[in-house]
């Protein structure tokens, strides 16, 4: 296999973020105002999620039981307005923020994803991945479904739609769902007058529930919580169902697998470091990363700089352990999102240097230590390092703070091929060579795990070991 076809993309991209609302403060709110104040709340929590995903935005709120809903391609600010918020009343609202692993770029795969079913009206917005949807879309289709898109969400709602019409009840209807679908996720529903959160039975994709004066929030990250000023109150857990309604909430520990393990690349590189998921620090696991990074690859150098903006923890941890000043060596721009990344190769490569920047300032004549969070398939770190090179980086040492990316992932990531990986087929030293350093090393997976302070859930560690929790 030629380096150029294993080089494929950028980094490993972002997962979705889910936010739901229920409102219960009247008009007594310093965010909204009034009928509007879900929708809104719910925007400014899309914000803190907006790392999570950059295809599209969408809002569902519920009013007496009608949905109305609006979504669009793009980020938050381009996919909403003041006056689109301004049409969505209601008193509790769900939100998404899409990376999409199939059907990039397209309205109809946006979500929240609105269904009717018999006697109501349902939204559904997910984060994750199925992994054995073709088999449920098989038997569905069977039964007289017909599908509009190519996301697992509205499978899951279609599922969920035929079981309510059987049992009449949206509890029964959840659980029973549960029961067949298989894989990473984390859903939020407006079903039934009710706001609804789910995670899946290993735990792998985060969810946490929180309290905003007289309101309940549940959300992707605690970083959404602190967006609307709210209050976290605790982890969802795996296996759990989280039903919110006038009556108060109702818990449901619905199924069980005995093993968790929660997405490792939360810590790496997905969540913002202002996040704490399942007891563990974001910010504090990657700092702790970067000083484990340096007892395990010390190297004698100038300057430590952080690839903006996930490794700039690590970068920070790598410093203060090795003695090494930090500095700012590149500069990121932050008007350019995912979104902007072309299909074709040569077309990436320069949306790189358009997105990043070196300081010839800092680095020129320096031997430079620039720490990143992984290597997935090598095209930006190859092309920084040309970046450090040609801004006149005497020596460029690359150090990883996870370690080298081996096996696929099925679980909700655009990485389901070991072709995309470039440590599947070739060694360290070709890696180095092949972006072109000094140096290089990686953290080891034992280190990695030993940066998760106070963490209570197992740990998915698939991509780096091949041992998946399912």
């Amino acid at each position: 296999m030629k380096d150029k076809d294993i080089l494929l993309a950028e980094k490993k991209e972002e997962e979705c973020g889910i936010f739901g609302i229920y409102y219960n403060d009247g008009c007594d709110d310093a965010h909204g105002e009034g009928a509007t104040a879900a929708a809104r709340l719910t925007y400014y929590a899309l914000y803190a999620l907006q790392h999570r995903g950059q295809d599209s935005a969408g809002i569902a709120v519920c009013n007496n039981g009608e949905i109305s809903y609006y979504k669009d391609v793009g980020l938050v600010p381009e996919a909403f307005n003041d006056a689109i918020i301004s049409s969505l009343s209601g008193d509790s609202a769900i939100g998404h923020v899409r990376y999409s692993t199939t059907g990039a770029g397209t309205a109809e795969n946006a979500q929240p994803l609105v269904v009717k079913y018999m006697g109501g009206q349902m939204a559904l917005a997910h984060n994750g991945n199925l992994v054995n949807i073709s088999n449920i879309k098989k038997r569905l289709e069977e039964k007289g479904a017909i599908f509009h898109t190519s996301s697992d969400t509205e499978i899951i709602a279609s599922m969920l739609s035929m079981k309510i019409a059987e049992s009449k009840s949206v509890k029964k209807a959840i659980i029973e769902t549960m029961k067949e679908i298989e894989g990473a996720y984390s859903l939020v529903i407006l079903a039934d007058k009710k706001l609804i959160g789910v995670r899946d039975p290993w735990g792998i994709r985060p969810l946490c529930l929180g309290r905003l004066k007289n309101s309940y929030i549940i959300a992707s990250e605690s970083c959404a919580l602190d967006a609307v000023e709210a209050e976290f109150i605790r982890d969802i857990a795996p296996g759990e169902v989280v039903i919110i309604e006038d009556n108060g909430i109702e818990y449901m520990q619905v199924k069980s697998t005995g093993r968790e393990g929660i997405c490792i690349f939360e810590f790496v590189y997905f969540a913002r470091p202002d996040s704490v998921i399942d007891g563990a620090s974001v910010y504090m696991a990657r700092y702790e990363a970067g000083r484990q990074l340096a007892e395990e690859h010390p190297v004698r150098a100038d300057l430590v700089i952080g690839a903006p903006d996930s490794a700039l923890v690590s970068a920070l941890g790598y410093s203060t352990q090795s003695g090494i000043p930090y500095g700012q060596g590149l500069l990121k721009n932050r008007y350019v999102g995912r979104t902007f990344i072309q299909p074709e190769q040569r077309q990436r490569e320069a949306s790189v240097s358009i997105k990043f920047n070196a300081i010839k300032s800092e680095v020129d004549g320096k031997s430079i230590v620039i720490v990143d969070d992984s290597i997935v398939r090598g095209t930006t770190t190859r092309r920084i390092v040309k970046m450090l090179r040609n801004a006149g980086a005497r020596e460029i040492h690359m150090r990883i703070s996870s370690p080298p990316v081996k096996f696929p992932c099925f679980l909700g990531i655009a990485m389901s091929s070991k072709e995309q990986l470039v440590a599947s087929y070739h060694s360290r030293e070709e890696i180095r060579e092949m972006i072109g350093a000094d140096s290089i090393g990686f953290l080891n997976l034992e280190g990695l795990v030993k940066t998760l302070k106070g963490i209570k859930c197992g740990l998915c560690t698939g991509c780096f070991n091949g041992d998946y929790p399912l």
